[in-house]
């Protein structure tokens, strides 16, 4: 169930209408009924994982606490506990490889409330938390429905004091998340949805795409990304304001960042602040008597965990570890870019800074999308400014005419970017008023902002 659904609107047009005029106490089984609808409608399995997860969570934290106040076996527990939740979270992600069945799939928000998870049991054993004792409390802080997808992660300190004590929005939280939602849906459908099909097009066909059209790929990904994910993120933050919750900032205009690591300090802020305070903290406690070569490897070791956390395979690995690597770069040559930044002035150097990290990113998010490793370099080695037929190609979508089949006519592709499959040589399944024909192209020309095609044995 997508927020731009037909069956969202109906479902939160229902849960707000009885949040707001309905007791206190009630407010609180509207939205974990609506929670638990929201999460099962997707698959009933889903539901009884987050479920699972969640009590075995509630309960350890009570047992650390319990074990605590004994002065025994609350360092069992924890770890225990951990060690669970992980080896939960593996064994879902890498299923398909470790059963070998490739229709197994990974339960949806399952990274997302696992790190909730962890994080919420890590704060109990640091006695920063008391154990949550109300299931129901519990229960909505885990599984709210506005958040439950992407995100954001929250902390149990912000969530918790909130759901234990829900109230209806004030208007100046309605308003504002309204504009919230707004705003999200504008990224999302104008900017995400637009961009999305051209890049999913040209990375699916990256062998027969022209340099170019790789070069704008990989430039637009970003963006596509970005507005896509923060997009959702507006939306789940909006939709919460008119519950009357505050959930946590999670972009802060990452693309202004000067270096790779202000820039994960304005990007998924709620994912790179958990990995921060309980991954990298505690590994540098533990290295930091190697100095600098400490720091650097806690970074290595938490930036590749990140980039595995987003998915299974060397892809998401390799993404992990060029983060983790430019950031011990910039760790390492501070001096220096002072120094050139003196020379230059601040203007400049901060103008090219903002490129450069950009631009980083960009080459690293090709790890991300691509199928595989070798793919990836691939995509890389042959970014150019070469064209096929004219610098036209850059356009999101074009429409394709062919000569041949019994004189000149318009052609649907089922693509927005036909002219990725319209390359010499290649062979194109057409569905055509005169029935469907596989036929191999002969010639392609641009003209008057379309492509020309021929095909071999069809001619005029």
């Amino acid at each position: 169930m997508s927020f731009i659904s037909l069956e969202f609107v109906l479902l939160f047009l229902l849960c707000f209408t009885l949040y707001h005029f309905i007791s206190d106490k009630g407010r609180k089984f509207v939205l974990l009924a609506a929670s638990g609808v929201f999460i099962g409608y997707f698959n009933p399995a889903f539901l009884v994982t987050a479920l699972v997860v969640s009590l075995f969570t509630y309960g350890a934290a009570i047992l650390i606490e319990q074990a605590r106040e004994k002065g025994r076996g609350f360092r069992l527990i924890y770890w225990g506990g951990i060690s669970c939740l992980v080896l939960c979270w593996i064994g879902f992600r890498y299923a398909n490889r470790l059963t070998g069945d490739s229709g197994f799939i990974f339960p949806l928000g399952m990274s997302f409330y696992t790190f909730q998870a962890i994080g919420y049991l890590t704060e109990v054993y640091w006695e920063e938390e008391k154990a949550e004792r109300r299931p129901i409390d519990f229960l909505l802080y885990m599984l709210l429905f506005m958040k439950f997808l992407s995100g954001p992660i929250e902390r149990s300190a912000d969530l918790l004091p909130q759901v234990r004590k829900l109230s209806p929005a004030s208007y100046s939280m309605m308003t504002y998340g309204l504009k919230l939602i707004v705003v999200g849906l504008v990224k999302k459908l104008v900017l995400a949805d637009h961009i999305a099909p051209y890049i999913d097009g040209v990375f699916s066909s990256m062998h027969t795409a022209s340099g170019v059209q790789l070069l704008m790929a990989c430039l637009l990904y970003p963006i596509e990304l970005y507005a896509d994910f923060s997009g959702y993120t507006d939306m789940a933050i909006g939709i919460g304001m008119l519950f009357g919750l505050k959930l946590s900032s999670n972009f802060a205009h990452p693309f202004a960042a000067q270096t790779t690591a202000e820039f994960w300090r304005r990007w998924h802020i709620s994912l790179s602040s958990w990995v921060r305070d309980y991954l990298f903290l505690p590994l540098s406690s533990f290295t930091r008597r190697w100095g600098q070569w400490g720091v650097a490897a806690s970074l290595m070791v938490t930036f590749i965990a990140l980039g595995v956390w987003h998915g299974a395979g060397w892809t998401f690995a390799v993404y992990g570890f060029i983060q983790g690597l430019v950031i011990v770069w910039e760790l390492r040559t501070e001096r220096i870019r002072n120094k050139v930044r003196k020379h230059i002035g601040r203007r400049l150097f901060a103008t090219l800074s903002v490129i450069r990290t950009y631009l980083i990113f960009a080459v690293s998010l090709v790890f991300f999308k691509a199928q595989s490793v070798s793919d990836a370099f691939y995509f890389l080695r042959n970014i150019s400014f070469q064209t096929h037929a004219s610098w036209k190609e850059i356009n999101i979508g074009m429409l394709v005419n062919t000569h041949g089949l019994r004189g000149e006519m318009k052609v649907k592709v089922l693509t927005d970017f036909p002219q990725l499959r319209f390359q010499k040589g290649a062979v194109v399944h057409l569905q055509l008023a005169q029935g469907q024909f596989d036929l191999k192209v002969q010639h392609v020309r641009e003209s008057k902002g379309q492509l020309l095609v021929k095909f071999e044995g069809y001619d005029d």
